[in-house]
């Protein structure tokens, strides 16, 4: 299916548009921004884009209004087809966040609700008591997620509602031609509205991609309880900044061997999670890195690793940006992409992952490993790929048994022999198509 070899671009379209955080109402056309930045994002190899919530919303844009609506900050509708219908052109997939645990109180059936009580025809949408208070003295209690109230929990196992929904996503199919949804807090769906939603969309349109936002636990069994294709690698990406920043490369490779290696009790060899280095809810991976010069081989990792990677907006030069300095912080408004050598190195991994049948379906088998250097192999039975890695200052040379005599390395187009050991440079990566 498309996404398995798909390079991934995350917008979170209310802070790359630079709108206010307040639903002001007030309408402007912000999303057509995304029109010039699609030569930047055809030059770093994307071939498909995740916007973070783009309807009608309160605030963050996951308190939603109306599912029905692009927020009227960012424009119209028509606006965001013409965006849809740019980015197709150019081949780039489209998936949008699909927003479904919760609303905002700003949701028009919720709103009638607080003016109707017992008598609105929507009281049943929601988790809710007519016996207490809520926070905001509604004059009724209701369930939020997590404790946070501002965003009111649909409940799921209502027919209406999930009628609701679909009917919405049946709309965003037919109008917008999106390719995809991202589940938000897809661990707190209810997993009969998550099999009615993946028996809808595959019957809407063949390969609509459908991507679960999860942290922790056994992501082969989530995937086929939650029905879904693809879920967010929490648990690498975590080892990925942390084995690099306490030079220590047995961490990730432990993570990566649980979750993909040869072995049967593997937790899910042969699937295809999201991989990145960061996105809108976490500290850029330029501000979490103790040594900047890693900056490169984590992207390679990302890239390498089993899974379809996903670069945030703004990540492919090193921009910064701290969670402790808030959420705004993390979601940037950029008034034009940049490029550096980051950038550079993030499009010739783009092309080395889009063309190799061996880093999007292959196995994978640790060759070398220490804490500073790891060398690993990803094997399709067709095509050998090896993949080197270098966080240490010095150069290092490696001894093993690679099959072959030669081989190209990717990133340079150069030809690399394995005769007499293979010294990796400082802070180096590089990725070896092996000649058989």
């Amino acid at each position: 299916m498309w996404f398995e070899e798909a390079v991934f671009y995350q917008i979170y379209p209310l802070g790359f548009c630079g709108a206010p955080f307040e639903n002001d109402g007030v309408p402007e056309s912000r999303i057509l921004k995304v029109l010039d930045w699609i030569p930047h994002m055809k030059k770093l190899g994307i071939n498909a884009i995740y916007f973070s919530p783009v309807f009608e919303s309160d605030t963050h844009g996951y308190n939603t209004r109306d599912y029905g609506l692009i927020d009227t900050r960012l424009g119209t509708n028509e606006d965001f087809k013409k965006v849809v219908d740019e980015l197709h052109k150019e081949g780039i997939k489209v998936v949008l966040d699909g927003v479904f645990n919760h609303v905002g109180r700003g949701f028009w059936a919720f709103k009638d609700v607080q003016e109707k009580k017992w008598d609105s025809p929507y009281k049943d949408w929601f988790h809710l008591s007519f016996d207490g208070n809520s926070n905001y003295n509604d004059g009724f209690w209701y369930e939020g997620w997590e404790g946070n109230y501002d965003l009111v929990k649909l409940n799921l196992r209502n027919p209406a509602v999930i009628d609701h929904i679909l009917d919405k996503v049946n709309y965003w199919i037919d109008y917008f031609d999106i390719d995809g949804l991202r589940l938000d807090v897809a661990y707190c769906l209810d997993r009969e509205f998550l099999r009615r939603l993946r028996e809808f969309t595959d019957g809407k349109k063949s390969e609509f991609f459908l991507l679960g936002e999860v942290l922790h636990g056994e992501y082969g069994r989530m995937l086929n309880e939650m029905h879904l294709h693809s879920l967010t690698n929490y648990q690498c990406y975590k080892g990925i900044y942390s084995s690099f920043n306490s030079s220590n490369m047995f961490e990730i490779m432990h993570s990566l061997m649980r979750l993909f290696g040869p072995e049967d009790w593997t937790v899910c060899r042969g699937a295809h999670l999201l991989s990145f280095a960061d996105n809108h809810d976490v500290t850029r991976i330029a501000s979490i890195l103790n040594d900047e010069r890693c900056l490169p081989l984590v992207y390679t990792l990302v890239f390498t690793m089993p899974g379809i990677p996903c670069v945030y907006y703004g990540s492919e030069w090193g921009a910064k940006a701290r969670k402790e300095e808030g959420d705004p912080a993390l979601r940037a408004c950029f008034e034009k992409p940049e490029w550096n050598g980051l950038s550079d190195h993030i499009a010739r991994l783009s092309e080395a992952k889009k063309n190799s049948r061996a880093l999007n379906y292959g196995g994978l088998r640790i060759v070398v490993l220490t804490n500073k250097q790891c060398i690993f192999e990803r094997n399709c039975g067709d095509e050998r790929v090896m993949v080197a890695i270098n966080m240490d200052s010095n150069p290092y040379t490696a001894h093993f048994d690679a099959g072959c005599g030669q081989a190209k390395e990717l990133i340079s187009g150069t030809i690399h022999d394995f005769g007499g050991g293979s010294t990796l440079q400082p802070y180096s990566s590089e990725i070896w198509l092996m000649e058989r």
